[in-house]
């Protein structure tokens, strides 16, 4: 799930069309008509023309002659049964199918009805839509990239945009005049040209403890992820499956791993450091669970470190 600024969905969507491309492929190497994909497509996009959820778009599917049946298919370790669309030979899930249109359209998210998800066209539903070309979109992410998480390398780039290397570097290739390298302590990497000043004047005047919750962006711009936690501690932060644990940050750094309960107003914040933390650091890191507490509504954030 991403939460995006209205304004600027088209940059988002239209950057990452060539990943939404890779589904599009998929399922024509499935169909026997590439023609039948494109009027489901169509038929889609027309239904979408108001917030419509699942169900109500396989309905709607079903009252235009679309022959659909329901299977397990709810996604990675879910086994619920969820509606598919028959087309040319091949079935897909409504879900890969709002996936794979993004190589084409642009879809955002309508408003809930119950507790279903509604998806509806852009076009129809942000006031001010404007469309963006691929290329410059691609352009823009991947300068928006550098500026969030560089010093970074196109293997970086690529695994940030769900993208194959080859795609990423002709993208890289395209903004390299824009970009300059340099070495991070020994290896090689690209900055932006217009923040090398900063980086290079850039000074810790005092420590920064954070406390960041599962799946932080922060822990998620790198493949390599020596610029973040030493490798005997890799496998705390960068679990099995996938998972990524909250972290305590220390000046950019992973120093340990923490977790918090709540029974109605009272916060416990338990943290396993990786190493034996120093006062200054323990009293920021008290600080940082009170606000966690005023954040959840909680009156009393007690600290256990472990």
């Amino acid at each position: 799930m991403f939460l995006l600024p209205a304004e600027e969905l088209a940059v988002f969507v239209r950057g990452t069309t060539r990943r939404s491309g890779y589904n599009l492929r998929w399922a024509l190497d499935r169909v026997a008509s590439k023609r039948k994909l494109d009027e489901l497509f169509d038929a889609l996009m027309e239904i979408l023309k108001e917030p419509r959820s699942r169900n109500d778009a396989v309905r709607l599917l079903e009252a235009q002659g679309y022959k659909t049946r329901r299977r397990a298919g709810g996604g990675w370790g879910d086994s619920r049964s969820v509606p598919f669309v028959e087309v040319g030979g091949a079935s897909f899930s409504v879900g890969f199918l709002l996936h794979a249109i993004a190589a084409r359209d642009v879809l955002c998210s309508g408003p809930n009805v119950g507790n279903e998800s509604t998806y509806v066209r852009a076009d129809r539903w942000l006031p001010q839509w404007k469309d963006i070309a691929q290329e410059q979109a691609e352009e823009e992410l991947l300068l928006r990239y550098l500026g969030a998480y560089g010093p970074a390398t196109v293997t970086d780039f690529a695994l940030w945009m769900g993208l194959y290397v080859r795609d990423a570097k002709e993208i890289w290739s395209r903004a390299s005049g824009k970009m300059a390298q340099v070495d991070v302590e020994g290896w090689k990497a690209e900055a932006l040209q217009s923040d090398l000043s900063e980086l290079e004047e850039a000074r810790n005047d005092e420590q920064v403890v954070r406390l960041l919750p599962f799946f932080d962006s922060f822990l998620l711009g790198h493949k390599s992820h020596q610029s973040v936690v030493d490798e005997f501690n890799k496998r705390k932060v960068y679990r099995a499956q996938g998972w990524v644990s909250p972290v305590l940050l220390l000046d950019g750094r992973a120093h340990g791993v923490w977790s918090h309960s709540q029974r109605k107003g009272d916060l416990e914040v338990r943290v396993a450091p990786f190493s034996k933390l120093s006062s200054r650091v323990s009293s920021s890191l008290q600080e940082e669970a009170s606000n966690l507490g005023r954040f959840l509504g909680c009156s009393n954030a007690k600290l256990v470190v472990a």
